[in-house]
């Protein structure tokens, strides 16, 4: 398990971004596929089959009905960066409804503690959402939430099914958990001695198994890898599918060092990772994991493309009509123009003499700029210029190093930092054996 898969209390605002919460439960299962002593040949008696049902369901007595349903999915498939199949979305409904349900469980239990959220609490959170992070009124998000098929009353039901499960972790779980100095001096120790090995940044999507439905779920990752190799959005994917909680933004673990991946598969699998590759299913213990790579970097290095540059550009556009033979002869009198200059001093008067036009950029970040410049960027000095780039139709360009500020080095997580991982990592797995125990003493009636 990952040390990024938490429940934090401000997992309610990415749950504003329109996107489903999975807070399934991650249980610790073996691979002994025969663990229920099960016939090898199994023959179903009858034509009824349990897991084919309209999505509704009656949760200890609470109705969940297809407009439920339906309305939270609305959000999901606004927030989805690409067209979802109608396959997918039948899918997309079944984990909408497990999510309801859980949803469900976890308000009935603050309830039932005399922990209830208030309406009040649900309307001050829904009305800084929309504010804050949506820059609408209350009245554009009501019409802007009918508009896609859903309501401010399924994104409130959302969000105080959110509040409701951290306001039960913060009393029943996280004062019960305990975190000794040596377990943070031991892993403070072993990040030290990870100075200068490759950090990263990786995306996770998470599904639970166990030993009766693990063929099914593993079918089921292989499709998710499917889609996500023909072009699929990873975070969209993980917002939908991904059972870990990380799914709330995405996926996203943030930049992992391989002292902090407490799962020595998924450790090798990433270590062997480049930038861009995905990798899965891959089986851990208690289900599936599918990796993505999205950044690599040197565990406390400054990483050089975080470096602020001042650039100028200086372009000179092609008219109309130039031929190649013509855009040949412009690009080498460009270049010899640029060689001539000395610097970013004599820059603008040498570029005005061949009616080139020059643009100041400063405080730009390596990062941010075109992976292709980003290199030959990194090994100019102040006044060097890369190699002139363009086409006939956007002109030609280059870009001249005026300045440099490098990045600091990080000095890393501290002691506090480090406890609060180790803290935030047993909250989760209790959370998950709490949200288990409601599952198995809630009664549900499918219709």
């Amino acid at each position: 398990m990952m040390a990024k898969r938490i429940w934090k209390f401000g997992r309610v605002a990415m749950l504003a971004g329109l996107c489903a919460s999975a807070a399934q439960a991650q249980q610790q299962g073996g691979n002994d596929s025969n663990i229920l002593n099960l016939p090898e040949n199994i023959q179903m008696l009858g034509d009824s089959n349990p897991n084919v049902r309209r999505a509704t369901a009656v949760v200890n007595g609470a109705v969940l009905t297809g407009t439920d349903v339906e309305q939270r999915l609305a959000l999901i498939l606004a927030a989805n960066e690409q067209q979802i199949s109608p396959e997918e979305q039948q899918r997309l409904r079944r984990q909408v409804l497990r999510n309801l349900i859980d949803e469900t469980l976890q308000i009935q239990e603050a309830n039932a503690l005399e922990m209830e959220v208030t309406d009040a609490e649900v309307d001050q959170t829904y009305n800084r959402l929309a504010t804050q992070r949506f820059n609408r009124t209350i009245d554009e998000m009501k019409t802007y939430l009918t508009s896609i098929g859903s309501s401010p009353a399924s994104l409130k039901r959302q969000i105080k099914g959110e509040l409701s499960w951290n306001r039960l972790l913060q009393r029943n779980v996280q004062p019960f958990v305990n975190v000794s100095t040596e377990e943070v001096r031991d892993l403070y120790d072993r990040l030290e001695a990870s100075r200068g090995t490759a950090e990263y940044r990786l995306g996770e999507i998470y599904l639970a198994a166990t030993p009766a439905n693990r063929a099914q779920v593993q079918a089921n990752a292989k499709q998710i890898v499917e889609q996500l190799q023909k072009g699929g959005s990873f975070v969209g994917y993980a917002r939908q599918y991904s059972e870990a909680s990380t799914a709330a933004v995405g996926g996203d673990l943030g930049w992992i060092r391989l002292a902090q991946l407490q799962n020595s598969t998924l450790e090798n699998v990433a270590r062997e990772m480049s930038p861009g590759q995905l990798v899965g299913p891959i089986e851990i213990p208690g289900g599936y994991s599918i990796l993505y790579m999205i950044d690599k970097r040197q565990v406390g290095m400054a990483d050089p493309r975080d470096a602020l540059l001042s650039l100028k550009q200086i372009s000179m556009d092609f008219p109309a009509g130039t031929s190649q033979a013509k855009a040949k002869q412009q690009v080498d009198m460009f270049t010899k123009a640029v060689q001539k200059m000395k610097g970013c001093g004599t820059a603008d008067a040498e570029a005005a003499k061949i009616g080139a036009t020059v643009v100041n950029n400063d405080q730009i970040a390596v990062r941010s700029l075109p992976e292709a410049l980003q290199a030959p960027l990194l090994e100019l000095s102040v006044g060097q210029a890369t190699p002139p780039f363009g086409s006939l139709e956007e002109g030609i360009r280059v870009l001249m190093l005026c300045g440099r500020d490098d990045p600091a080095v990080e000095a890393g997580p501290n002691y506090d930092q480090l406890m609060a991982q180790i803290e935030d990592e047993r909250v989760n797995k209790r959370a998950q054996r709490y949200l288990r125990d409601l599952r198995r003493d809630a009664v549900i009636e499918y219709n």
